[in-house]
Formats: structure tokens, sequence, C-alpha cells
């Protein structure tokens, strides 16, 4: 596949994301016509698994799912949202939560995907509580937040990042090269607690990098609670956390979980912000558990 080496450009080692596996390319439009790709694979059939990554991500950081056994009875599918990867990145089209809802209601509809079951990394559990905030949970299956948030902006949501997050606050805005690329590096080595191979951490860096900083400034920059909308949650939901996470603290998952009625919990020991990456086989096998509660 093409564009999955595209984003890695400036690593200089060998990159270990080559795709064996084949991989449906789709372009959906979004929100105000906002150019979005989707990446399809595994059973074509199968229920819906619907990834969504977080803040200066691309789908890239869902590799070790899409390279395991969960394609052989699940869909799998990731978008790039709007001002990542390669979908589209104007400006001035990140700070209303009805747009990202609309664009997962756009990858929904546009590849007939039957109540989906979410999974939201990060950042992107407050893009699917725009989305349920705007279109409510009749269209989805259950939910898995990792690692997530569902605020920001406000004293609240700040106490629930790491320190070592807010300290780089300020340069993951930063327009000039000699701030943006050492904190981004810094972002980068906050993403997973255990060690991860160089050519690994290069690659992350690359598809982090190519997200532009206005882009970041403005999912920085939103103030949203959608505590309101997660207490109304009836269908299944799975938090999961990695209890060494130096990005989003574990408070964080335990708060959702607090909120949602009769969420499941999974907090992962010696793990950070990326339990996908850093314990896969765990955590494909309890997604693909908790997938089989919601349908």
């Amino acid at each position: 596949m093409d564009d999955i080496l595209s984003l890695a450009v400036q690593t200089p080692s060998p990159v270990p994301f080559a795709e064996p596996v084949p991989v449906r390319v789709h372009t959906v439009q979004g929100a105000e016509d906002v150019s979005l790709r989707v990446y399809d694979a595994g059973d074509f059939y199968g229920p819906p698994l619907l990834f969504i990554h977080g803040f200066s991500q691309c789908h890239l950081a869902w590799h070790r799912q899409f390279q395991s056994a969960l394609g052989l009875g699940f869909r799998l599918v990731a978008v790039d949202l709007r001002g990542h990867g390669h979908s589209d990145k104007p400006r001035g089209v990140y700070g209303d939560g009805r747009l990202w809802a609309d664009d997962l209601q756009a990858v929904i509809s546009g590849l007939g995907l039957e109540r989906p079951l979410l999974v939201a990394w990060s950042y992107g559990g407050i893009v699917v509580s725009d989305y349920l905030r705007h279109y409510g949970q009749e269209g989805i299956s259950g939910i898995n937040f990792v690692s997530s948030m569902v605020k920001s902006g406000s004293e609240e949501a700040f106490g629930l990042l790491a320190p070592e997050m807010l300290g780089l606050i300020p340069g993951l805005f930063a327009q000039d090269e000699a701030t943006s690329h050492p904190t981004l590096e810094r972002f980068v080595s906050l993403l997973h607690h255990l060690p991860v191979p160089q050519e690994t951490r290069n690659t992350v860096l690359a598809y982090t990098r190519h997200v532009p900083p206005h882009v970041r400034e403005a999912l920085g920059s939103r103030v949203v609670d959608n505590d309101d909308v997660l207490h109304r949650l009836t269908l299944p939901v799975l938090v999961s956390h990695g209890l060494e996470d130096r990005v989003v603290r574990p408070e964080s998952g335990r708060h959702i979980a607090s909120v949602v009625p009769g969420a499941q919990v999974s907090l992962y020991s010696g793990i950070g912000h990326s339990p996908f990456w850093e314990d896969a086989r765990r955590f494909n096998r309890e997604l693909a558990a908790f997938a089989a509660r919601c349908w």
C-alpha cells in the first residue's frame, strides 16, 4: 500500500509498517467537504470495529490491530481524522463538535458500517463524545475508551493530563521548527512506557510531525465537557488505560468509568499511553471479548 510509507519519508531507519494484510483505502467526504482518508481491512462481512486515533496521530497507530487475528472475525476500519494523516488539513474547521460528529457519521454511512463498535484512543474520546452528542448511541454497538480524554480546556480537564504532557503544551503549538521539533520528539517519547525500537519511534515522529501546528493548536483550544453525554449511555462501554500513562492520567479512565453506568474497566500495570501497542496481545483479546458482548 503506497501511502503507508509516505508519511514516514523523513525517517532514516527501515519502517516497520509495511502492510502484508490487504488494506482497502477509501476517501470519504466529511463535514464542509473535508476529504477523509479511511483504511479498511479484515473480514468485509464481519462486525465492524471503527478505530479513532489520538492527538497528532493517524491510522498507523492501529498497526498491531490491523496485523492481528482480529481481522479474521471483524472488519477493521481506521480513519485519519481531519487535519491528520492523509486527510485534508484546512484552517478554521476544528472547533465545532458538530463537524467531528459529522465526519464520523460520514465514515459510518459511507462505508456502510452497521452499528460499529468505536475504539477511541486519547483525543479520540472527545471525537466520539462529539458524535454521541449529535447522533446519539443508536447507530453504534459499543465504545472502547482507550487512554481517553472526554473533556478539555477547563481546570478539571488539565488536572487529568499528566505533568509531562502539560509541560509540552506551549511547544506543541509552536510554528517555528526549532521549538516544535524537540517538543514533538518529547511528546512521542511519552506515548509508550515500555521501550520501543528506534525505527518505530522515528515512524511515529514522522506522522506526528505531518500534522500542522494550526491543527494541534485548534484541538488544544477546544473547551468541552462530555459528562452529560456519557451519563446517558446505555450501551456497553469498556475503559482501557495504562497505569503508567504519561499523557492522560489513569484518573481520566476512572472518571469515565464513574460517569458511564455499568462501564467495564481494564487497567494495564506497567503500561503507558498506548496499551494497544505495548500489550497488543492482551488488548486485542479483550477487545474481541468485549465486542462479543456488543452484538
